[in-house]
């Protein structure tokens, strides 16, 4: 479905965060599953092809990982914490970029950046990464909170090209969709070896990749839902998920310990730039 230029994100909404339970959930461990997230995108068909095949070379992953790296959490510091004016500036800038990533006659599959339904899958994602951060710091979200929460994760949509009404109406029905989708999940070689790539930090320095590459590795499967680890055909033993429960322990005592000012801190950072790069007619991505 391809995006009807005369809609417009709700801004009722989409523009009341910067005091809302997401915004305020911020939580600097959320970097440590930034790549497991980034594999969930992926492994949908159209996704993973049009990142894998993408013919934007500043925005590849794999060669200016950096560059990708400050875009997206730029993305969620906007998103979260960002005016409406931040999010505009930002959708348009990203539109630029994504209305190049389309499908060729060579694609397995089709697909098309600003395809609305493709921006609905990365934004449940997204979500799904922040609500299971949240829960793992602040313990399961129950009843109008879980409902508050969710309602407000519909920015990690409409910040894109996404309508407000294509969030689905309410985390029940939200689930249904998510299990819906998972049980689609379909990775081929191709689309598994960049992934796998990205998980071994193959796109690092070589000494990186060797120092690190094995810890960001199972750190990121860990962090998968397994429907996400059987697309990918990896093994997942339960000394590796030993070690993952006592990692995440670790973190989350940390976390728990950390003030909130300094957990949103790199956001807050992030979205300063982005309004300076704005400013001086900088690119924002």
């Amino acid at each position: 479905m391809a995006v009807d230029g005369s809609k417009r994100v709700s801004r009722t909404e989409s523009d009341a965060m910067d005091s809302s339970v997401f915004a305020r959930s911020l939580m600097s461990m959320g970097r440590t599953m930034s790549t497991a997230n980034v594999i969930m995108q992926l492994a949908n068909p159209a996704v993973g092809y049009g990142v894998a095949r993408s013919t934007v070379e500043d925005g590849r992953l794999d060669r200016h990982p950096i560059k990708r790296a400050r875009t997206t959490a730029s993305y969620l510091a906007v998103a979260t914490l960002g005016s409406a004016a931040d999010r505009r500036h930002f959708r348009q800038a990203v539109n630029r970029q994504h209305a190049r990533v389309r499908s060729d006659d060579d694609s397995p599959v089709a697909y098309n950046a600003m395809d609305i339904e493709l921006q609905l899958w990365v934004a449940a994602c997204l979500y799904m990464g922040w609500e299971d951060i949240y829960e793992r710091v602040h313990g399961p979200l129950h009843g109008l909170q879980r409902e508050t929460f969710y309602q407000q994760g519909k920015v990690c949509g409409t910040t894109l090209q996404m309508p407000a009404e294509a969030w689905p109406a309410n985390r029940d029905t939200f689930s249904q969709y998510w299990d819906e989708q998972t049980s689609k999940l379909a990775i081929s070689d191709e689309v598994r070896d960049f992934l796998l790539g990205i998980a071994h930090f193959d796109y690092a320095h070589p000494w990186v990749a060797k120092r690190y590459g094995p810890v960001k590795y199972r750190r990121t499967i860990g962090y998968l839902p397994q429907p996400f680890r059987d697309a990918l055909r990896v093994d997942w033993t339960p000394a590796d998920e030993e070690w993952f429960r006592n990692y995440i322990a670790d973190l989350v005592a940390r976390e728990r310990r950390t003030p909130l000012w300094l957990s949103q801190l790199g956001f807050r950072l992030l979205l300063w730039d982005v309004r300076l790069r704005h400013r001086l007619g900088r690119p924002l991505v």
